[in-house]
């Protein structure tokens, strides 16, 4: 009974439920080509047309852009508002937060449950509360591409748009002995 309940669930959120997406650029958000959010990640509603994204982004799971801060409301009476760009090639990891104000380079990575605080300049990735960069994007991509050469490295067969099998998830498990792969 559960399993028909999930799949009726997210039929239902498939064909009626509207994109959030098209709802934001409707309110104001400007977003380029190849935006993508995964499960969770949000842009500020209230003040999306604050947010300017560039092309090829992704916003990883449970991300939150912030163009607005409630802080002073009860204080001042006004709540803080600032732009956010966000520049073109930008990969943001899970759990992070961009807050008001904040300005993201181009060809930029954003470690996972970070905080962006303040600018972030071109080429780079940067981590941690407040968000700081740590390495060019070059040192970490030239890192991952000598780690791809040591481990299991699987095509889209392997992934859920793929249809990756039981079988197939085993053997990755089995072929990531040092628990780390990486896939198309």
């Amino acid at each position: 009974m559960q399993r028909i309940e999930y799949v009726l669930r997210r039929a239902y959120y498939r064909w009626f439920r509207p994109d959030p997406l098209t709802d934001l650029k409707a309110r104001g958000l400007r977003a380029g080509r190849n935006l993508k959010m995964l499960n969770g990640a949000s842009i500020d509603w209230s003040h999306c047309w604050h947010v300017t994204i560039g092309d090829d982004v992704t916003l990883a799971p449970d991300v939150k852009v912030l163009a607005h801060d409630a802080s002073t409301k009860i204080h001042l009476g006004y709540t803080r508002i600032g732009k956010v760009t966000i520049g073109n090639r930008v990969f943001i990891g899970a759990s992070s937060i961009v807050l008001p104000g904040v300005t993201v380079g181009n060809d930029v990575v954003i470690g996972a449950a970070s905080v962006v605080s303040r600018d972030i300049p071109d080429g780079v990735v940067a981590c941690g509360n407040p968000a700081r960069p740590i390495c060019t994007l070059e040192q970490f991509l030239s890192r991952k591409r000598a780690e791809m050469a040591l481990v299991p490295c699987f095509g889209e067969e392997y992934t859920e748009r793929g249809d990756v099998s039981t079988d197939m998830k085993d053997e990755m498990n089995e072929k990531m002995f040092d628990r780390i792969g990486y896939v198309v």
